[in-house]
């Protein structure tokens, strides 16, 4: 398969209609594809938010501004498919609960379309792992978000364990000054060599 049909193909995705049509929010399937050939960063996140969903475009939310300043780039760079690809463990956003909590990412989507899109970037060199699903999915373990990031220079310097930049986690990053003292600068630096 040719990566202009992946990606058509990923686009016109609609294996969890059903699914969707069944949240609180009851939506349509609507994926956000944002990859290229060349890319060398990977930014493997959870799955898009509702207003990514509105906007088509990944992290267009305050989470992005915050990955952004950890990784050191502007939007321009950020944007540029052809050196950032932006995969999630589910393309869609997978809706919220009666309570308005966020859905976990269906597991199906990664099964269906992980392996393909790995093979067609064959030029990555940093995997970002955003939260829990995409590092469990990666490296296997249950190991908590916590103990996988502390644990970072195991991996590093070809993948990075990140927790999700959400205002949420703001006080995690208060418990855990280790993370901007130690993780971020590193990660700025790897994002810079891959880069290069």
């Amino acid at each position: 398969m040719t990566l202009a049909s992946l990606k058509s193909n990923l686009a016109a995705c609609t294996i969890c209609a059903d699914r969707f049509a069944a949240t609180h929010t009851a939506h349509s399937p609507r994926p956000v594809v944002w990859f290229d050939a060349g890319a060398r960063i990977l930014i493997a996140g959870q799955a898009p938010g509702a207003r990514v969903h509105d906007s088509g475009k990944p992290f267009t939310d305050p989470s992005g501004d915050r990955l952004r300043a950890w990784m050191g780039v502007d939007e321009n760079l950020f944007y540029d498919r052809t050196r950032m690809a932006i995969v999630p463990m589910a393309f869609c956003f997978p809706g919220y609960d009666a309570k308005g909590s966020d859905l976990p990412p269906p597991p199906i989507c990664a099964k269906t379309w992980r392996a393909p899109i790995a093979e067609a970037l064959a030029d990555v060199r940093l995997t970002l792992l955003v939260g829990g699903y995409a590092q469990k999915w990666h490296l296997g373990g249950k190991a908590s978000v916590t103990d996988t990031v502390k644990d970072w220079r195991t991996h590093a310097p070809a993948i990075f364990p990140l927790p999700h930049p959400s205002w949420r986690n703001t006080a995690w990053m208060k418990r855990h000054p280790w993370f901007e003292a130690d993780t971020l600068p590193a990660l700025k630096s790897a994002v810079k060599d891959a880069l290069k």
